[in-house]
């Protein structure tokens, strides 16, 4: 009975030290893995186009008020 008993408890810390290695290899995995890195980069770039605007928001307006003045001038001009 004594065998049987130690022979669970080997069993058991076989078991612990799969699961522990098998846990150390996922989060060396997870903390290797590059693939969300992407949509972390779109997303600060996002963040700062959208700093861009707000910050140059009256030149950039300017700017398009300019522009479609004068598509609508020279349509004017090709139209009679």
């Amino acid at each position: 009975m004594k065998e049987l008993i130690l022979n669970k408890k080997d069993m058991l810390e076989a078991k612990l030290r799969y699961v522990v290695s098998g846990a150390k290899d996922k989060l060396k995995e997870l903390l290797l893995d590059e693939a969300g890195m992407g949509t972390v980069e779109v997303i600060l770039i996002i963040v700062v186009l959208i700093g861009l605007v707000i910050i140059f928001k009256k030149e950039i307006d300017g700017l398009v008020t300019e522009i479609f003045k004068t598509i609508n001038s020279d349509a004017a001009k090709v139209t009679g």
